[in-house]
């Protein structure tokens, strides 16, 4: 695996070709509990995350898919990502001012047309932009916080498939 660079993108992701067996990996990343992670297995599914104590809001955690391969031994599908809650929680509130930047043009256009004012929804409009600004940079500041977790994340996973 190439090591990740420094500037961590977005939900990055990766695969691993490895020669072990798939049930030789999902154990050993069973039998690993190590502070601060914690780490659960759902079939083939690997989650690792941050314990209660380390962890905080931005919190990134690594799922790992480990799948069998035609030939010897198995694939290695890996997602970084921030916490599924937070992540929904954003997505809603960008897809909620998007609706209502749309919302608002549509009724802007309408009352124009209607020679009506609309000036308070072209203000409106201007101020979801604005809003989506400040989303965007509270998730850059997050990102930012959790990039030195995130490398942790990859060095402990790299040390369990080291001693695999």
């Amino acid at each position: 695996m190439k090591p990740l660079p420094n500037e961590i993108v977005l939900r990055p992701r990766f695969k691993l070709q490895r020669k072990e067996p798939k049930e030789k990996l999902l154990s050993a990343f069973e039998n690993q509990n190590q502070s601060p992670f914690l780490i659960n297995r759902l079939d083939d599914h690997v989650f690792i995350k941050y314990n209660r104590e380390e962890s905080h809001f931005w919190s990134p955690q690594l799922h790992l898919e480990i799948i069998d391969d035609e030939e010897s031994g198995s694939t290695l599908f890996g997602l970084f990502g921030p916490n599924p809650t937070l992540w929904t929680f954003f997505m809603f509130l960008h897809f909620g001012v998007g609706t209502f930047f749309i919302i608002f043009g549509i009724w802007a256009y309408s009352s124009a047309a209607l020679k009506k004012p609309y000036g308070w929804l072209l203000g409106a409009m201007g101020f979801m932009v604005v809003l989506w600004f400040i989303l965007y940079a509270f998730g850059r500041a997050g990102k930012k916080k959790g990039k030195p977790q995130m490398h942790a994340l990859n060095e402990f996973m790299n040390d369990i498939l080291l001693n695999a």
